[in-house]
């Protein structure tokens, strides 16, 4: 029942970590006002806490509950998955950055430097191949014999 309810947690958090960056990218312009930068940062707050979370209860998984640690630390699948979730959390640091310093902004034209949006662009693309990594490996791909 453990396993379950932590499967549920990190399936859910992974959820709104994708919705959140997606809400991200849809709502990036090159130029945004003072309440779209405030939007903008809380929906970071929510990227933010979600990869939290999924980084949480994935850490549960692999230690404590489901299958044993070996399972999944053996499987060099897990670790490129891992790697690419570390590299996500790294790429948002600059966007992350970016949305506090300006979520207080009272101006009605704040330029968004590409390279936030291109971050972001290189962060859903990550997203797209952990799930992937994720099914193969839950699978036992990359396991050697």
């Amino acid at each position: 029942m453990y396993y379950e309810l932590v499967r549920l947690l990190h399936f859910a958090a992974i959820f709104a970590l994708a919705g959140a960056l997606i809400i991200e990218n849809m709502a990036l312009k090159p130029t945004i006002n003072a309440e779209d930068a405030r939007n903008l940062a809380k929906v970071d707050a929510v990227y933010g806490a979600s990869a939290v979370l999924v980084f949480l209860f994935g850490l549960t998984l692999w230690l404590w509950v489901g299958k044993p640690s070996a399972f999944y630390s053996a499987n060099p699948l897990f670790q490129i998955k891992l790697g690419l979730f570390i590299l996500l959390a790294i790429l948002s640091i600059y966007p992350t950055l970016f949305f506090i310093r300006h979520r207080r902004a009272e101006t009605d034209a704040i330029r968004v430097p590409n390279a936030v949006a291109v971050l972001i662009k290189i962060e859903l693309l990550l997203l797209l191949f952990i799930p992937v990594l994720a099914f193969l490996m839950a699978r036992g791909i990359g396991l050697s014999a």
